[in-house]
């Protein structure tokens, strides 16, 4: 079957991108990982010790930086629909994140290594990373609904599992919807700013918000 001509343009911009030769030379399993990075490098949020969690982690690459940070002291919680190799100090759940279950069943490992560690309190996250985005359709209404919906159950989660004073990094794609989720963000964080990596495509509506100093456990809830 031939490739259509954006699918063909595709391969040839991402075999030439120089940050996907990067990834390769370095280890890391996606060209992602350098977003992150220069996310952590702008604002150091993830420290020796900490818990974070990693949403739509697959390959890998978010993972590997937040593990590198975390140490053997920390450990990653990485959830993603599509299977992830093993990484170390990272633990992971296969699963949709839109169905309950599959929540529920991130929930309760989490949990599980809280009891397995003596970590005792309901709030056990110090920090929430999202790089989540759905199948595109090509239909940018469709595709826009789509993003705000993960990044809004991203937010939820936030909400629902941070220690006060905890971060969120979340994948925005700009449009429908952003701006009234940035206002819930700013309400329930002391700061949000919002970047776009040098690894972000320049085309590409996306950007990243950085959330520091979750402020309760009332707030944005």
């Amino acid at each position: 079957m031939a490739r259509s001509k954006s699918s063909s343009r595709w391969l040839r911009e991402h075999f030439q991108d120089p940050y996907v030769k990067k990834a390769h030379q370095q280890g890391y399993r996606a060209r992602s990982a350098f977003k992150l990075e220069e996310l952590l490098t702008k604002t150091p949020l993830i420290r020796s010790g900490m818990w974070v969690v990693d949403l739509g982690a697959a390959p890998g690459g978010w993972s590997q930086i937040a593990a590198r940070f975390c140490t053997a002291r920390g450990r990653v919680f990485a959830l993603d629909i599509l299977a992830m190799d093993a990484l170390e100090y990272v633990e992971n759940v296969q699963g949709d994140f839109t169905q309950p279950e599959v929540y529920e069943q991130f929930c309760a490992l989490i949990r599980e290594r809280a009891l397995a560690e003596n970590r005792t309190g309901e709030r056990l996250i110090d920090g929430v990373l999202s790089d989540m985005a759905p199948n595109m359709s090509g239909t940018l209404a469709v595709d826009q609904a789509r993003s705000m919906v993960l990044s809004e159950l991203a937010f939820q989660f936030a909400c629902e599992t941070l220690k006060t004073g905890g971060f969120w990094v979340c994948k925005i794609f700009q449009g429908e919807g952003s701006d009234a989720l940035l206002k819930q963000a700013r309400a329930a964080f002391k700061k949000v700013t919002v970047r776009k990596p040098d690894a972000s495509r320049a085309r590409s509506r996306e950007v990243y918000w950085v959330a520091e100093g979750f402020k309760s456990l009332s707030t944005g809830s």
